[in-house]
């Protein structure tokens, strides 16, 4: 009805709430459900993690998680990974360009893949269909819709990070409640909210970004004292480590990008196994690498290194020791190898906390303060003081650096520092606003510049405007500038230069409205593609290999049921027939593969006695 407005109470849930963690290597959605948080199966079958792999398809069609990282080795410019370490980046970024066999679209400060289908996607559209799979999954399990979200990002994220991940969730269709940093939400899910006293570390090491937490827990407050890290080192390093070994040992001097995403692939399971295992092995196209355990973590004792320098950086930011930590708490998968344990408890003295299976317990505790957010009667029981992981100020004279809020300050949190005219009659200020630890401007990052225009004309060291910086909750900042004689002013909410413009994410969100049924119906026919490759594929393999078990009519019925698949599959726009098509293949297939499974047993029984088995 016009002449009235809608007032938005922030505490009302829309729908279902949950929390998510949006991973390098692995994305989680959790929900706290009949007052226990509990992580959603966000994948096929009863899987928990979801892959942060996107594959555009030729036709248009996008597909997120499994069968993506299947896709990888065969279309690997085609086929994002790790799409966390773009987020928030442009182009001249350093290493951006060295993350993978990537093409980018040029002459564009925003970093924008030139993927399959023609139209360039960038970082934040990528992280926009992982969350919108994870979106579709809660609500598939709650069978209701999902509206708000606490999404994690590192400590360590900055402004332009932040604002990127904000964007990637407006755009899968979700009111982001709160950006929450991994370690606290890591602390929450193991209840160091509940009566516990102290000091405690939380070391994050994901699968492209590393993290260290020191918090103070007194009494219901739950502060963060310091944090540091690396929003570039994780577990992908590991795998690079070892596919510089391997490219080495088989003698390749200029990989081709299907064979960068097949080491890696590979190079990720051996470094898996090396956690049980004391030696492995990496196999090429023939051509065998061994890697030892011990040789293993001789590749990796420099990034390990780089974590230490980190996390004593941090206790000495907070006045601790590490011996004044009560208990370290490791979070992410790569936190698994053994070496990475063994150096935590060398840091800290004592062994780590791993009650809590590292891949969930970030988006445990995300579903924990989304709860705490949206549910009335548990607005008192914390309170969460974050800190910022840099620091923000603005340039003045000479390219210097004045830092207006230093890092490690409390938020939410306003500051403000005077500043005066330079020149005689100056009528305007330029605002530049920077963040870093260096002295001088170029060393650290430009995140905004803005003019206060209408300064009345006085001698230089007059005029006086006093600059306030304002972060929020999430870590956002806002920034105002103010003329103290005139009153004039100008502000603005600082959003990255390497973002998406709110135009941008406007449209973006239009077109998902107006195409969302077609999309759909795409979406579910580019699965039923895929899936119709996959068996036709195993089915050739095995007509080559075991087409002996079959008789000469029943192979033939079976030639024609492949056959028939691999006709509809490239013909069809109805992903219903060909789901049935799959299916019906697979019926026929059944009583061959009996016979397959019946023949390998019969193999591994020879030369042994029952009584071995």
């Amino acid at each position: 009805m016009k002449g009235f407005l809608q007032i938005h109470d922030p505490l009302k849930p829309k729908g279902h709430v949950v929390g998510i963690d949006l991973g390098t290597t692995n994305s989680l959605v959790a929900a706290v459900i009949q007052g226990k948080p509990t992580c959603v199966a966000a994948d096929e079958g009863d899987a928990l993690l979801l892959p942060s792999v996107v594959h555009y398809a030729s036709n248009g069609g996008v597909i997120v998680g499994r069968r993506a990282v299947e896709l990888l080795p065969r279309f690997p410019t085609d086929t994002i990974k790790s799409v966390k370490r773009f987020m928030g980046k442009s182009l001249g970024d350093v290493e951006t360009k060295k993350l993978g066999a990537y093409k980018f679209l040029e002459g564009s400060g925003v970093v924008r893949f030139q993927v399959a289908g023609g139209q360039p996607v960038t970082p934040i559209e990528v992280s926009g269909e992982i969350l919108r799979t994870l979106k579709r999954r809660a609500e598939s399990a709650f069978a209701g819709k999902v509206e708000q979200a606490v999404i994690t990002v590192p400590a360590y994220f900055d402004d332009a990070q932040r604002q990127a991940t904000k964007d990637a969730g407006r755009l899968a269709g979700l009111e982001v409640l709160r950006l929450l940093n991994e370690p606290t939400a890591a602390a929450l899910a193991y209840g160091l909210d509940k009566g516990v006293q102290g000091t405690f570390a939380v070391y994050d090491l994901g699968g492209g970004t590393f993290d260290i937490s020191i918090l103070e827990l007194v009494d219901g407050v739950f502060q963060v004292k310091a944090v540091g890290g690396d929003s570039a080192l994780g577990g992908d390093d590991f795998d690079r480590a070892i596919v510089q070994q391997a490219l080495t040992a088989f003698g390749i001097t200029a990989p081709s990008p299907s064979q960068i995403a097949l080491l890696l692939q590979l190079a990720r399971a051996a470094k898996e196994r090396l956690t049980e295992l004391t030696e492995t092995t990496l196999e090429l196209d023939g051509q065998t690498l061994r890697i030892s355990r011990e040789a293993f973590e001789g590749w990796i004792d420099a990034l390990l290194q780089k974590t230490g320098a980190a996390v004593r950086r941090a206790l000495k930011d907070s006045g601790h020791t590490a011996a004044d930590v009560k208990g370290v708490v490791l979070v992410g998968g790569s936190t698994r190898v053994p070496a990475v344990r063994r150096f935590v408890e060398a840091l800290f003295g004592k062994p780590p906390l791993a009650d809590i299976d590292p891949d969930q317990v970030v988006a445990l505790g995300a579903a924990i303060q989304a709860d705490l957010l949206t549910n009335a009667e548990r607005q008192d029981e914390v309170l969460l003081l974050d800190v910022i992981p840099l620091s923000l100020g603005l340039e003045t004279m000479g390219g210097i650096a004045e830092k207006v809020i230093p890092r490690n300050s409390a938020i939410p949190i306003a500051q403000a520092q005077v500043f005066t005219t330079f020149q005689d009659a100056q009528t305007g200020m330029d605002i530049h606003v920077v963040q870093g630890e260096r002295e001088l401007v170029k060393d650290c990052r430009s995140l905004a510049r803005f003019r206060l225009s209408g300064i009345p004309p006085m001698p230089a060291g007059m005029g006086r405007v006093q600059v306030t910086f304002s972060i929020d909750a999430d870590g956002i900042l806002s920034v105002k500038a103010k003329e103290q004689t005139t009153g004039v002013e100008q502000a603005i909410t600082v959003k990255p230069t390497h973002g998406l413009s709110d135009e941008e994410i406007e449209q973006m969100l239009l077109d998902s409205i107006d195409h969302a049924e077609e999309d759909i119906d795409q979406r579910l026919l580019v699965e039923q593609q895929v899936e119709a490759t996959r068996v036709l594929i195993d089915a050739k393999k095995q007509l080559g290999e075991n087409g002996d078990l079959l008789s000469a009519d029943e192979r033939k019925r079976f030639e024609l049921g492949v056959s028939a698949l691999e006709e509809l599959s490239k013909t069809t726009s109805d992903h219903a027939a060909l789901k049935n098509a799959i299916h019906e293949l697979d019926e026929q297939a059944k009583p061959f593969v009996e016979r397959i499974m019946n023949r390998a047993i019969a193999k591994a029984a020879v030369g042994h006695s029952i009584q071995s088995f």
